[in-house]
């Protein structure tokens, strides 16, 4: 079967590669839609700093059950989205139902192969059933579940004032389902692009270079009541206390490799509750497919590009490096 794999840095092909094997308990799947995520452009551009080459991408998948193996849930022709994290079942996080941070876990396309393929293999837990979703808005599920992820463990009340920096995917993904949630959104980011989609979402938004604004003070007052990084950048992950209000919130997003620091007075003296997010759980994701259903993501605002699985490795190169305009861009296998 084909699949697309990074040989090296800089080195994206189409390939043929034996059909995954059938084990006990796993389904066999026919993907149709996989989503190109910031860690496939830095598995290309070798940013990735504990990756193996070579390496076949994709964790934003949807598909088609093609053999259910005597799955008790789906059947052959199901539709699914697949959850991409693979957890050991067995660490105190994953007894506590938290499986997204397993101390162990392996994530398809990053710490194994993964879904940029014309088939996987996967656990029948890992795979829910698409309905009432478009194959290619189940390919979105994922990078959203994120965002619906970190809203909930925020625990965010209806009317507070939620600030987003980076507005990307995954900050669009927190803003959405911050509002779904109740708050009152803006989204700041420095890149001009990305703060029209904000707006054209419905959302206000700010540059860095209004910060000091009469608008974005007045947003502000005293400071938000929840504010997420979804940056994965220290400099403005180390500005995000000075956002949040006495008794408020700072949850992280954003993932990078590094040190951050913050002025232990000013983190004592509003009582911040300080937060990490990683990944999502089948809670996350459910809630992301009935919000999609529902109308309260618009997901044809988010898919901004579209490629053929054979034009992936010319298209892909090239929207690492021309991200204007580029939101989600979605391969139709």
């Amino acid at each position: 079967m084909r699949a697309i794999s990074c040989a090296a840095p800089g080195e994206l092909a189409l390939v043929d590669i034996e059909r995954p094997e059938l084990k006990p308990g796993w389904v066999r799947v026919g993907i149709r839609y996989i989503g190109i995520c910031g860690t496939d452009y830095h598995i290309y551009e070798g940013k990735h700093p504990f990756l193996q080459y070579p390496r076949i991408m994709g964790h934003e998948l949807s598909g088609v059950v093609l053999d259910a193996n005597g799955a008790v849930a789906l059947t052959d022709g199901d539709a699914v989205v697949v959850n991409p994290y693979l957890p050991c079942d067995q660490c105190p996080a994953c007894l506590e139902g938290k499986t997204n941070c397993c101390e162990t876990l392996t994530v398809l396309g990053v710490h194994g192969d993964g879904g940029m393929a014309e088939e996987i293999v996967m656990p029948e837990a890992n795979l829910y059933k698409a309905e009432g979703l478009s194959l290619r808005d189940a390919a979105m599920v994922e990078f959203l579940a994120i965002g619906a992820h970190a809203v909930r463990r925020t625990e965010l009340k209806p009317g507070w004032r939620v600030l987003v920096v980076g507005g990307g995917p995954i900050g669009l993904g927190v803003a959405f389902f911050a509002r779904i949630a109740g708050a009152d959104v803006t989204v700041l980011d420095a890149a001009v692009d990305k703060l029209e989609a904000a707006q054209g979402f419905g959302f206000a938004a700010a540059s860095l270079g209004e910060r000091d604004g009469a608008v974005f003070k007045a947003r502000m007052g005293t400071g938000f009541d929840a504010v997420f990084d979804a940056t994965g950048a220290i400099p403005a992950m180390n500005q995000a206390v000075g956002y949040c209000r006495n008794g408020g919130a700072l949850t992280l997003v954003g993932v990078v490799k590094g040190t951050l620091s913050w002025e232990d007075p000013e983190v004592h003296r509003r009582e911040l509750t300080i937060r990490a997010s990683r990944n999502a759980t089948r809670e996350d994701f459910d809630h992301v497919m009935a919000s999609i259903r529902n109308g309260g993501v618009p997901t044809d605002g988010l898919a901004t590009h579209a490629t053929s699985f054979d034009d992936v490795p010319v298209n892909l190169p090239k929207w690492a490096h021309e991200r204007q305009g580029l939101i989600k861009a979605i391969i139709t296998v």
